[in-house]
């Protein structure tokens, strides 16, 4: 009699080598028990089942089979027929993030003494579903919303004061260290709730929300196996003043090189033909500002990461690839610095006096985040800043206006829609009805035009 199999997701995929063989492991989550290992190839040759662990966990990171379609046909090419089936069809489960796992093959503990885990159901799985629901088992929307908030105490008495009066109690010593003897964390806890904490100036005050996805991957907090991480807006002064332009460094004169046009009509004539949007002075220094920072981030991140995919690294401490679409998140290091390369191209033409117009998908996408973060550059310049003696126009800041005229078009941003998944590949039929052309990681420095050839002997300048 066959047993029925139930579905387990897929968490992430080893291989091992023995003298005689390697084989490929899947890493299985199971919503009740322990997580478990399943083999999915036996193979003789170590690089093989290497490149093939590769494959999957790319697939696994993106949920997209069709975005290894090129690897996946030349390794199997390679392979004996039974280990290369095995792969295909594993790629097929990869992309879905579910396994099949026969039934009752987990150990959990029945010793009445036992210790059970921490999230074992207390009779059965249906009680622990009513008590502890998976994102999949609930009906409705889920929004998760994040807090960041910070507090500068200016008068530890009267915080703990009005933390007691909320009947807050302090640590025993023992259970406290000499970095707060006096358990100010439990008190301003305790009185987060107040618009304004007794004790204390606020520094900080963020949020963000989003609605919780399962195609997306996402999980509920208490069932999540990664932890739950949030991008805040943050950091800007610190970085803006740790870039500015010291005595030995030129900022470019760009009131000469984007020097303003004032039309005869003075603005007052709505059919006048030459009043056309211009790329202003203070306009191009935000964008250079940005451009420049956004590239020197970009080789800092790269330097950091190395080869390492980005869906196994602590998010927290990049400042450029977690903002890229997630195709990307498995480039390598040369893939990242040639990115960085793109921001510093484009600042390279401002810096001439040029439209920074990109020449590859790679530019494009660095433009787009560039014009996301030029007028956080301009709230951050001081009064005496130089940037405020550039010439004034109607046109100066206008990022809509930059969007719409500075690029081709914006395909590159379907690549952040997961309904749109495989319009990356010129192959996809979305893709060839809305001839977006190919946007898979590889081709992202693929020149548009021969007009628009990037010298190719520039070199970087990290």
């Amino acid at each position: 009699m066959t047993s029925s199999l139930s579905v387990v997701r897929a968490i992430d995929f080893l291989c091992e080598h023995t003298a005689s063989k390697s084989r490929v492991l899947a890493l299985l989550a199971h919503d009740y028990g322990p997580s478990s290992l399943t083999a999915v190839l036996t193979c003789k040759n170590p690089e093989h089942a290497f490149e093939a662990t590769g494959i999957l966990r790319r697939v696994l990171a993106l949920r997209d089979a069709a975005a290894v379609d090129d690897e996946l046909t030349a390794l199997t090419a390679q392979m004996p027929e039974a280990p290369a089936s095995s792969l295909r069809q594993a790629v097929t489960r990869a992309a879905s993030g579910t396994w099949p796992a026969e039934p009752g093959t987990l150990l959990t503990a029945t010793d009445p003494d036992s210790e059970p885990f921490d999230d074992e159901p207390d009779s059965s799985a249906a009680s622990a579903m009513a008590g502890h629901p998976r994102l999949k088992d609930l009906p409705g929307k889920v929004v998760r919303i994040t807090h960041l908030r910070e507090f500068h105490i200016t008068d530890e008495d009267a915080l703990l004061h009005a933390a007691a009066r909320r009947g807050w109690e302090p640590l025993p010593a023992s259970e406290l260290g000499d970095d707060d003897p006096r358990d100010l964390t439990g008190a301003v806890i305790t009185l987060t709730e107040d618009s304004d904490v007794t004790g204390s100036q606020t520094l900080e005050d963020q949020s963000s929300a989003e609605v919780l996805s399962i195609e997306d991957g996402d999980e509920l907090a208490d069932w999540s196996t990664a932890p739950v991480v949030t991008r805040f807006v943050h950091g800007w002064r610190l970085r803006q003043q740790r870039k500015r332009p010291t005595a030995g460094e030129q900022t470019p004169n760009f009131a000469a090189l984007f020097a303003v046009r004032d039309c005869p009509c003075k603005g007052e004539d709505p059919d006048c033909e030459e009043c056309g949007w211009q790329l202003t002075p203070r306009t191009a220094d935000l964008l250079h500002t940005a451009l420049v920072l956004l590239a020197d981030q970009a080789y800092d991140d790269a330097h950091r990461l190395g080869d390492q995919f980005l869906p196994d690294a602590n998010a927290t401490t990049w400042e450029v690839f977690d903002r890229l679409p997630p195709l990307t998140w498995t480039a390598d290091h040369r893939w990242r610095r040639r990115m960085a390369r793109a921001f510093d191209d484009l600042a390279a033409d401002l810096a001439r006096g040029k439209w920074p117009e990109p020449t590859c998908t790679a530019e494009e996408m660095a433009l787009h985040l560039a014009i996301e973060d030029a007028p956080t550059h301009l709230e951050d310049r001081s009064p005496t800043d130089p940037h405020h003696t550039l010439p004034e126009h109607g046109d100066d800041y206008r990022w809509d206006d930059c969007s719409d005229l500075l690029f081709q078009d914006h395909d590159v941003l379907m690549l952040f829609d997961p309904k749109l998944g495989g319009i990356a590949d010129p192959e996809d039929s979305a893709n060839q009805s809305m001839g977006v052309g190919d946007l898979r990681a590889a081709a992202w420095f693929e020149p548009f035009g021969t007009h628009s050839v990037r010298d190719p002997g520039r070199g970087f300048r990290r």
